[in-house]
């Protein structure tokens, strides 16, 4: 499976966000978080004190008015389904790509699953440890929003 969803980024953005590879959903929409049930939005929303964005679009430019960047570390793997557990025969993305253009100052990555592969695949080639956050898929039940919120609230500490 083809990783098919560009990274979110321009040459002001300073904090990259990192996924594992896209949903199902996320793959039908063409976009980051596209599971209605995942929380991202929300929490990123809450955190920047904007609006929920609806489309593609108003996420994007909610992202890059902040300067966050926002992609995914595997470019293509075998998954089933949208279950991480499954991911196997990665391949990484080139985050230089992003980090040639932005001066990226911090990384954190949304979930386990992101983390580790983060750290075998991408953490030597950006020099740059990451945050692990909690996932805010709806599949993990040990973080309610208010909890996720409160986690997440790491990306706006300069």
């Amino acid at each position: 499976m083809l990783h098919t969803i560009p990274p979110v980024f321009d040459s002001n953005s300073k904090v990259l966000i990192l996924g594992s590879f896209p949903s199902v959903k996320s793959r039908e929409t063409q976009f980051f978080y596209g599971n209605p049930q995942n929380r991202f939005w929300r929490v990123i929303a809450r955190l920047l004190n904007c609006e929920i964005p609806e489309t593609a679009e108003e996420k994007r430019a909610m992202l890059l008015k902040n300067s966050i960047a926002l992609w995914d570390v595997v470019q293509s793997c075998e998954i089933k389904g949208s279950d991480d557990s499954t991911i196997r025969k990665v391949v990484p993305n080139d985050l230089s790509v992003i980090t040639s253009t932005a001066c990226i100052k911090k990384i954190f990555t949304n979930g386990g699953t992101a983390d580790r592969l983060y750290k075998k695949y991408c953490q030597s080639q950006t020099e740059i440890q990451a945050v692990p956050l909690p996932s805010t898929s709806p599949a993990n039940a040990k973080f309610g929003f208010d909890e996720l919120v409160e986690a997440w609230s790491v990306i706006l500490k300069p």
